[in-house]
């Protein structure tokens, strides 16, 4: 099987820096078309620019992905650029701290709204997409599209001033595997990616701000490092190429072992 994505369109959400913006630029070097897509237009536009042999490649989409009328503008500007779409990325990620007593706080609310439900709308909108452009395709065996979700290993453990967080994480963890299941059918993939110890722009902001952070992450990760974005995007081609083409409803870890051994007490980044 191949690894190769050159060729293929693909949506990346969260693109403007981090993870999102990692994966985006590995596609784009793989031969990829991209869309990048977040509210950053400034930083969109700016990184667009840098990219390598991004003329014919890359694209940027500027927008709250929590609207629907953004969501469906995205998916036609995809569509006028490039005709069609056969990955999309899921990689729009808000971690706030909060207090779990304090029953004023939408902070619950607004991670769901942005972790979850913003990649369930636009994953309904892309496989809907993705089937309609495959009809009268002989193509039975293989899959005619591919969605990875990026997710945290805070999905799984319990740290109470990342509750919101911990909590839309599972939910996608759940929606992935859920929508694996119905999506089959259409001979959609749907897989997730939960990282750890990897440097997200949230984990490197909090680093900024907490001076023991990296410390106590080291400790904690048997690889002993802090993972690059890069490494990241190396795995999300893979669950999007057809070497991956039986696999579907996983969560693969990316942490260097960190869920193996990490204490509550270390932060879940």
């Amino acid at each position: 099987m191949s690894y190769s994505i050159a060729g293929k369109t693909a949506i990346v959400t969260g693109a403007a820096n981090g993870v999102g913006l990692a994966i985006a630029r590995h596609f784009v070097d793989q031969g990829a078309n991209v869309v990048l897509a977040d509210r950053d237009e400034v930083r969109l536009k700016a990184e667009v620019a840098t990219m390598s042999g991004a003329e014919d490649h890359a694209i940027f989409f500027a927008g709250d992905l929590r609207e629907r009328l953004t969501l469906a503008n995205l998916l036609s500007a995809t569509i006028d650029a490039y005709d069609h779409i056969d990955i999309l990325v899921n990689a729009t990620r808000q971690c706030t701290a909060s207090d779990p007593l304090d029953d004023q706080s939408d902070t619950v609310q607004e991670a769901l709204e942005q972790n979850l439900i913003a990649s369930l709308k636009l994953s309904q909108l892309v496989a809907k997409r993705m089937i309609t452009q495959a009809e009268g395709a002989d193509a039975r065996k293989n899959a005619i599209g591919s969605i990875i979700n990026m997710s945290s290993i805070a999905a799984r453990r319990t740290q109470p001033e990342l509750m919101a967080y911990s909590i839309a994480s599972a939910a996608l963890d759940q929606m992935t595997r859920s929508m694996a299941v119905a999506f089959a059918q259409h001979r959609i993939r749907i897989n997730g990616v939960a990282l750890g110890s990897v440097m997200s722009a949230n984990l490197k902001e909090q680093m900024h701000s907490h001076d023991n952070y990296r410390e106590l992450i080291l400790r904690q990760t048997p690889m002993g490092r802090i993972g690059a974005a890069s490494e990241a995007a190396e795995a999300v081609q893979f669950l999007a190429s057809d070497a991956a083409a039986f696999m579907t409803g996983q969560i693969m870890t990316i942490d260097g072992g960190r869920t193996l051994l990490d204490p509550v007490s270390v932060p879940a980044h």
